[in-house]
């Protein structure tokens, strides 16, 4: 019982929920089996190989900052109503653990990079951006954080590289529009959980006292309207009527993305779990109803050809 015990406080340590965040590194793949143009590149046993190989990558790498972080953190968290009881914040895990598990992590999190770099030595861009992707944590652990605004953008940021990585692994593209998409629809959940985080305990990070409510509110508008916008000009440009073939019919999947937006903005204004984004993807009901809705319209209007992965 003790060993399930320790378990599970290790579990929750590394933060594994959060590995949700890494959903982004396999959305070029899916995009690339859509397009009959890419399809070769993503088909077969070998790329669905090398994303799972980058996927294990990044959450075995945010993980071993998630550590780094709640060490430099303990502090601040210990006067936070709901961080102190964290695993390290509550003293049942030791700093020097965690700092050994952080080491380990990030081991294990460079070495099936390392391997798809050797062995595939033209994709040396997906090892550059897992680097570039470490590099900006260490930053971000270390003093990033403490800069308001910045560090959201950092956050943003991070979601943008996720997806980068995984068009590098198989060496395909990703559309810009897209890009553009995950960083701003990353920057609206960030500054949802500032908000939360202002609102609930100012004291438990530096740069919330410079955070005013007005201008957080003001930029959560700004970036939930940019995300809409460059979603429906994405399914509008010539370029995704072309690869899809389906006309302009794919801008109705903007519809349940709209809603998404609404649903979680109505949750940031009057939930007190707004502070944890993978909470609300994963137990919502009204958020899995959505995202089945976008699933369900985008089967109606995608062509069958692309459903199942035929021919042109």
């Amino acid at each position: 019982m003790e060993y399930f015990e320790r378990l599970k406080i290790w579990i929750k340590a590394l933060r594994i929920g959060q590995w949700t965040k890494n959903i982004l590194i396999p959305a070029a793949w899916l995009f690339a089996l859509g397009d009959p143009a890419q399809r070769a590149l993503a088909s077969g046993w070998r790329p669905a190989l090398l994303m799972s190989g980058l996927f294990v990558s990044f959450c075995f790498i945010s993980s071993a900052f998630y550590l780094l972080n709640d060490v430099r953190d303990i502090a601040s968290d210990r006067l936070h109503p709901v961080k102190r009881f964290r695993p390290i914040a509550s003293g049942r895990v030791t700093i020097s653990s965690a700092r050994i598990a952080s080491a380990f992590l990030l081991v294990l999190g460079f070495t099936p990079s390392v391997i798809m770099f050797v062995r595939h030595v033209d994709r040396w861009p997906m090892f550059a951006v897992v680097l570039a992707y470490s590099a900006m944590q260490l930053c971000y652990t270390g003093w990033l954080k403490s800069i308001p605004y910045i560090d959201v953008v950092v956050i943003a940021a991070g979601f943008v590289l996720r997806a980068v990585a995984g068009t590098e692994v198989l060496g395909v593209r990703l559309s810009p529009w897209l890009l553009v998409c995950a960083f701003s629809l990353s920057l609206f959940l960030a500054l949802c959980k500032r908000r939360h985080e202002k609102l609930l305990c100012e004291e438990s990070r530096p740069a919330l006292k410079f955070y005013h409510l007005p201008t957080i509110d003001m930029l959560i508008s700004s970036s939930a309207m940019i995300t809409l916008s460059v979603y429906v000009a994405y399914t509008l440009v010539p370029s995704t009527i072309e690869r899809y073939g389906c006309g302009e019919a794919l801008s109705l999947t903007a519809i349940p993305v709209a809603l998404g937006l609404i649903r979680y903005l109505y949750l940031t204004y009057s939930s007190a779990d707004v502070g944890r984004p993978d909470k609300i993807l994963l137990s919502d009901k009204f958020m899995w109803l959505i995202l089945i809705c976008y699933a369900l319209v985008a089967l109606a209007v995608l062509p069958v050809r692309l459903i199942l992965l035929g021919g042109e």
